[in-house]
């Protein structure tokens, strides 16, 4: 009897083998959404000086793909709930070619009119991170999901390629070879996703309308509690990932170069990156809440540490690193919160809206950084301050959440 239970318990649990390939291969392909996404902070400069760029030129540049990248996921999170990650991967990284050959073109006739609207439309590209989400978590147990979760968000490391290879590309290549290149490469990564990725067997589709799924999300706490934290640990990742390059070689003007600034750029998200599936892993062991406690703080005093603009050296150099670190160790511990709090059906919506609240607050700060921007004492004092104060309080609405454990299922 025994034998005969274990045996159909056997049949009915999906074959989830194969799922590390499918995993790795999602990564590869968040990873080149991710550069192109990217694809204007690593040579703001070039624009900046062929276009004579006022400060808050610069700051709407780099913010316009963050903005539609952010409002974006909220649309493909639902979508792939619906029609699966293998369409939905193809569907961004084709999309997103057009947006990169039309920057490049904004660029070469000098339209700075032109650039913002592409800019706007190079947001699809980093709509492709809630694509992989319930993709993921699809793919492994709800025990192991924190895991999941922080090796795809690995995908990340697209910025960092961004910020080191662009501009050596750009120096190499010549400015339409480059964007040449990138656009080679999205179409590369859509066909062998089209032909390698395949669906978990534990997914189903939902049949359920866009609207009404994406309104469910919303009306979940989970969601608004999830989107805050990970507006603060992703927004702050994707802010200092783009606006890094303009204020190390605003701050340190004769230190830092394009490609000085690029590599500087690239080891932060290197480091965050890395520090992502550890956050992840570490939820699953002692929970979520704890890791995200011990990302805030971190975040908070080394924003503090940053705001008092120390020489350019390995100080700077640490604290950035050590920044990134944190925020990578939140991120890991949001999404690792979010897959045992959520009804399994509403995981892609939700994974979406708070994706998109992550790109949100990545949108801001660049503003703000430019806005408060002090010349006579050449600062950005302020808008890191503004920081400080605001991981503070997200410091404190974590400590206040109910705790998870994602092992636990509840």
């Amino acid at each position: 009897m025994s034998a005969g239970s274990d045996a159909n318990t056997t049949v009915n649990e999906p074959d989830l083998r194969g799922g590390f390939f499918q995993l790795l291969l999602a990564t590869f392909a968040s990873a080149v959404g991710f550069w192109a996404w990217m694809l204007i902070s690593p040579i703001q400069r070039f624009y900046a000086e062929e276009m004579d760029l006022s400060e808050g030129q610069v700051s709407l540049m780099l913010a316009t793909p963050v903005l539609v990248g952010a409002i974006g996921r909220i649309f493909t999170g639902a979508l792939t709930d619906r029609f699966g990650a293998r369409k939905m991967f193809t569907a961004v990284l084709l999309a997103t070619i057009p947006a990169v050959l039309l920057v490049a073109l904004a660029g070469s006739i000098g339209s700075f009119a032109l650039l913002i609207i592409a800019g706007t439309y190079l947001g699809v590209g980093g709509s492709i991170f809630a694509v992989g989400v319930p993709f993921a978590s699809a793919w492994y147990p709800a025990n192991r999901r924190g895991f999941a979760n922080g090796i795809f968000g690995m995908g990340m490391i697209g910025t960092a390629i961004s910020a080191f290879q662009t501009p050596r590309l750009l120096q190499d290549f010549g400015y339409w070879g480059t964007h040449l290149f990138l656009a080679g490469l999205l179409l590369a990564a859509a066909i062998l996703v089209w032909f390698l990725m395949r669906e978990s067997p534990a997914w189903k589709p939902s049949s359920q309308p866009l609207f009404p799924k994406v309104f469910g999300a919303l009306k979940l706490a989970i969601t608004w509690e999830m989107s805050f934290l990970y507006g603060i640990v992703f927004g702050g990742f994707v802010a200092f990932s783009t606006f890094l390059p303009k204020y190390l070689m605003t701050i340190y003007p004769e230190n830092v170069d394009p490609i000085g600034a690029g590599t500087r750029t690239a080891l932060f998200a290197v480091a965050a990156v890395i520090a992502r599936p550890v956050g992840g892993v570490l939820a699953d062991k002692f929970g979520p809440k704890v890791i995200a406690l011990i990302s805030l703080a971190g975040i908070v005093s080394l924003a503090y540490i940053v705001g008092q603009q120390p020489a350019e050296g390995i100080l700077t150099g640490v604290t950035f690193i050590l920044m990134a670190s944190a925020m990578g160790l939140g991120m890991g511990a949001v999404f690792a919160w979010i897959g045992p709090s959520t009804p399994p059906e509403k995981v892609g919506a939700v994974s979406g809206v708070v994706a998109a609240a992550g790109g949100l607050g990545g949108y801001f700060p660049p503003l703000a950084m430019g806005a408060t921007y002090h010349a006579e004492s050449n600062s950005y004092a302020l808008g890191l301050w503004l920081l400080v104060l605001v991981g503070t309080f997200a410091l404190v609405v974590a400590g206040m959440l109910r705790g998870t454990r994602a092992r636990d299922g509840k």
